[in-house]
């Protein structure tokens, strides 16, 4: 329903949610635009997508409302505002790191969408931010699953929105991540080993995301245009007992899924994903068991500025390894509080969330 070939919209973002647009064909057996989306949403009530004619709710690309008689291919695209279902509140909350003109930095919990789609509207990071921050122009620069935790940037302003944008499409981003992953057989924590290869490991496949597709699709005769740097941080045990696998990951691409396909790829797939190496059946969210997957810091050379700027996460994942571990050969292990025992930031209202840990003191401001 949604096209998403940049465009300017006629209509306003409201209540943090922006307009729909909607591609309408400039012929067919539809004589006019309505009977068109009557047509093409044959789902919804005919007598109330009528009425959203009539009320002048659908508009074309000058803002002109269209009428229920406006024959079809005198617009290319419509626009409208979506009806918003009743959501059930998703119980974690996003906290801002950073906010200045041109950017904000938040710290984004598990099972929270970055942007609104499918049955999250509102209850996204953007919307939520939108209406916190009371500014409709805030748009992510990149992108978050929302399986996935850690460090978001948004562009707060459209002037500078681009400068920013190309960083990423430049790969001018260093990003690490870390997951958890349950401990293969026979795993050596002084010779670390990922199927076969000695750790660090650089890992390198073709992935392809296909429009409907849940999953990503890896083509082994192709030229590899994924690429990730995987080593290991800990080994042991988490506080549930489960015997796991500790790693930081740099990619070097952002192919989507790429660092669960890479992990799961290489015999340690990440723990509580529910997609890679096996697709399991539809579930309810698992609060208990959010997908072991970090976004743990970005570094860049601000485009403005020049200055190198880097964020980091306060999050942990709640089944890293207990600070009593194994740890690999590039150690990393900052003072952990437990989401339970940790402070927020003054005048911060987020409270502890569900399956992830805080770590004091890691927010770097820039230099």
């Amino acid at each position: 329903m949604i096209d998403h070939v940049p465009m300017p919209s006629p209509l306003p973002v409201r209540n943090g949610v922006g307009p729909t647009r909607l591609r309408v064909p400039v012929s067919g057996p539809w004589s006019t635009i309505a009977e068109y989306v009557v047509a093409r949403f044959d789902h919804l009530d005919v007598d109330d997508l009528h009425r959203r004619f009539d009320d002048g709710e659908i508009v074309g690309a000058d803002g002109t409302a269209i009428g229920r008689d406006a024959p079809l291919g005198t617009h290319r695209f419509v626009w409208y505002y979506r009806d918003l279902p009743v959501e059930e509140p998703v119980p974690f909350h996003e906290e801002i790191l950073h906010v200045d003109d041109d950017l904000v930095v938040v710290d984004k919990p598990h099972f929270l969408p970055t942007t609104p789609g499918g049955r999250y509207l509102r209850e996204s990071a953007l919307v939520r931010l939108r209406i916190r921050l009371d500014n409709p122009d805030l748009t992510p620069i990149h992108r978050l699953d929302r399986a996935t935790a850690g460090v978001v940037m948004f562009s707060a302003r459209p002037a500078t929105r681009g400068a920013y944008q190309s960083l990423f499409e430049k790969r001018r981003v260093a990003k690490v991540y870390e997951a958890v992953s349950p401990m293969p057989p026979r795993w050596d924590p002084d010779t670390p080993v990922l199927a076969g290869r000695t750790v660090p490991v650089v890992y390198r496949n073709h992935i392809e995301s296909r429009r409907g597709e849940l999953r990503v699709i890896v083509d082994d005769t192709r030229l590899p245009n994924a690429e990730t740097e995987i080593d290991v941080l800990h080994t042991g045990h988490s506080s549930s007992g489960r015997a796991v696998v500790h790693t930081i990951l740099r990619p070097r691409t952002g192919r989507m899924h790429q660092l669960r396909v890479h992990l799961a790829a290489l015999g340690i797939g990440i723990l509580g994903d529910r997609w890679y190496p096996d697709l399991l059946p539809e579930a309810p969210d698992d609060h208990s068991l959010p997908l072991q997957l970090l976004a743990r810091e970005l570094e860049f050379t601000d485009p403005l500025s020049g200055t190198t700027r880097r964020f980091v996460t306060r999050r942990t994942l709640s089944e890293a390894p207990a600070a009593h571990a194994s740890r690999g050969p590039t150690a990393f292990a900052p003072p952990l509080l437990r989401s339970h025992e940790a402070n927020p930031p003054a005048g911060s209202s987020t409270p502890p969330d569900s399956g992830v840990q805080r770590q004091a003191g890691s927010f770097i401001t820039p230099t």
